[in-house]
């Protein structure tokens, strides 16, 4: 099956990590797969939430938005809502989520690490995009707060990437664009880390129920695409990254 983009059924979209995007942020990428586009940014805050105050552990929470022009037709912004939507909260959370698992929060000590991430440009896999581009963007925060001293213990105990997986037409496909999420019989995100183990699998039947050796081939094609995208890491991050590795 030749796609709707030209690519064959186990290619992901073209995808960019650009570091350093923001110049005020402890750790920031701006990340690209396809044409999606979002800008993912780590701020350290020395201070934990209340249910952790004292306990010498630190932590890591989300915050997820889309520009109002980020999609087709015009999306009203959150903050005129008066609170986020359910999507915006659920994909916070998974952030969140995919996160804490890969850092040790006890090296972190009594901080906060603040992650956000704004689409700029919406063309499916927004949520999948954003952890991939909030990992790197978490490891340079972490790699500046060991430079300046702030940290004396590798904090990190691995990567986590994310991609979408589904089946289009009786297909499995791999990275799924906007059209083809919509088309979608079943949907599928995964996001493993580098050892090969899974942080979250949401997957649902969007028109038809799935079998056993459905799940088996999505989760075959997503080790593939989130194995791809760990290399994209690893690039950006270079040298580094074994510093940050905890032994």
């Amino acid at each position: 099956m030749i796609r709707g983009d030209g690519r064959q059924e186990n290619w992901i979209r073209p995808v960019e990590m650009m570091p350093g995007y923001i110049k005020h942020a402890e750790g920031s990428v701006f990340m690209t797969l396809g044409d999606t586009k979002v800008v993912c940014t780590a701020s350290v805050e020395d201070r934990v939430p209340p249910f952790l105050k004292d306990s010498g552990q630190g932590w890591i929470t989300s915050e997820y938005g889309m520009l109002p022009r980020s999609t087709d037709v015009r999306t009203q912004r959150d903050s005129l809502k008066g609170r986020p939507s359910g999507r915006t909260m659920e994909i916070q959370r998974l952030i969140g989520r995919c996160l804490r698992p890969v850092v040790d929060l006890h090296a972190l000590g009594e901080r906060t690490i603040w992650i956000d991430c704004d689409v700029i440009q919406a063309d499916g896999g927004t949520r999948t995009a954003s952890i991939t581009g909030s990992c790197v963007a978490l490891a340079l925060a972490l790699h500046k707060l060991m430079e300046a001293g702030q940290i004396t213990v590798p904090p990190l105990l691995g990567m986590v990437s994310a991609i979408s997986v589904g089946i289009v037409d009786g297909t499995a496909l791999l990275d799924l664009t906007y059209v083809e999420d919509s088309a979608a019989e079943v949907d599928m995100n995964v996001a493993r880390t580098d050892g090969g183990k899974y942080v979250e699998i949401q997957g649902t039947a969007e028109v038809t129920p799935f079998n056993r050796d459905q799940i088996f081939t999505l989760l075959d094609l997503a080790d593939h695409g989130t194995g791809l995208m760990l290399e994209h890491q690893r690039k950006v991050l270079g040298g580094f990254l074994g510093k940050l590795m905890k032994r």
